[in-house]
């Protein structure tokens, strides 16, 4: 790789009630940064939300001196609860997800049948991004690539060395996301995980989350050449027909996530809560037999 490429500093935040990590990339303190993937405590038995994990959060960017650019999303999450508007109330920044957001928003009105006010043009958001867009990070620069499959709407973003994969990629003795959701595609995440790993040898891959086997302890960088050599569904050899038969083979098997109702609902509105109704109170709608 070319010294010119930026290698940026890059701090996870692992929540382990949900798996996820929360990624503040920057390039030295003191500088611009931008959040990306951030976590909202919800407890399913009482909903009742807390900002413990997004606190840390603010905690690590106020200790490094931090300008927060950005507050970024990869995808509308199913497993956890989008901290972005309380991150952005205490920190700045402006939030953005990808611009095929709006497909998903349509598709989760219609299953939630959603207040007819919930705008599906991606307006809760500050900025939709374009596959290709380039943001700019202080010194540095965040490239977006839209990485459908998991969901129509998955971006990754690359700045320097360094690409923040969301849900495309496990770690490689994990594998990758399944694509039974709405709008999910194998055969579109076989193709977005190409156009990752083909990026150079050396180039760090950040996971969304990690579920280690049984021994492990948690981890959520790799690099693409760890990828390629032993990524147990996608390392090199692996044909798209064996990788669509697999997932959906395996997605067949799988239970929907635990949080994914109260998720999905909050996350296609930027992290926002619903309108609440007459008496103060703000609700979630669980649909019957309907998912």
């Amino acid at each position: 790789m070319s010294h010119a490429v930026a290698k940026p500093l890059v701090q996870g935040l692992f929540d382990a009630d949900t798996w996820t990590v929360t990624y503040v990339v920057y390039e030295q303190p003191g500088s611009a940064c931008a959040i990306i993937d951030s976590v909202l405590d919800y407890d399913p038995k009482s909903g009742r939300t807390r900002t413990t994990h997004a606190d840390k959060v603010i905690d690590f960017v106020r200790s490094q001196n931090l300008q927060v650019a950005w507050i970024l999303e990869t995808h509308a999450h199913a497993d956890h609860l989008s901290a972005a508007p309380y991150l952005k109330a205490q920190l700045g920044g402006k939030t953005a997800i990808g611009a095929h957001i709006t497909g998903v928003q349509k598709v989760f009105k219609g299953i939630f049948n959603l207040e007819p006010e919930f705008a599906v043009d991606g307006s809760q958001f500050d900025h939709l991004l374009a596959d290709g867009e380039v943001l700019p990070l202080g010194a540095l620069a965040i490239q977006v690539l839209s990485v459908p499959g998991h969901t129509p709407a998955c971006m990754a973003y690359q700045v320097g060395d360094a690409v923040f994969v969301g849900d495309t990629l496990f770690m490689p003795d994990v594998g990758s996301a399944r694509c039974d959701f709405p709008g999910g595609d194998a055969k579109a995440l076989f193709a977005s995980v190409q156009k990752i790993l083909r990026l150079p040898p050396e180039t760090r891959l950040f996971m969304c989350h990690d579920y280690p086997p049984a021994g492990r302890s948690v981890q959520f960088e790799t690099t693409v050449a760890q990828q390629r050599a032993g990524n147990i569904h996608l390392k090199d050899g692996i044909s798209e027909a064996d990788f669509v038969r697999m997932r959906s083979t395996r997605d067949a098997t799988l239970a929907m996530p635990v949080l994914i109702l109260p998720a999905v609902q909050i996350n296609i509105r930027a992290g926002e809560m619903p309108p609440a109704d007459a008496n103060g109170v703000a609700y979630l709608k669980i649909p019957l037999n309907a998912v």
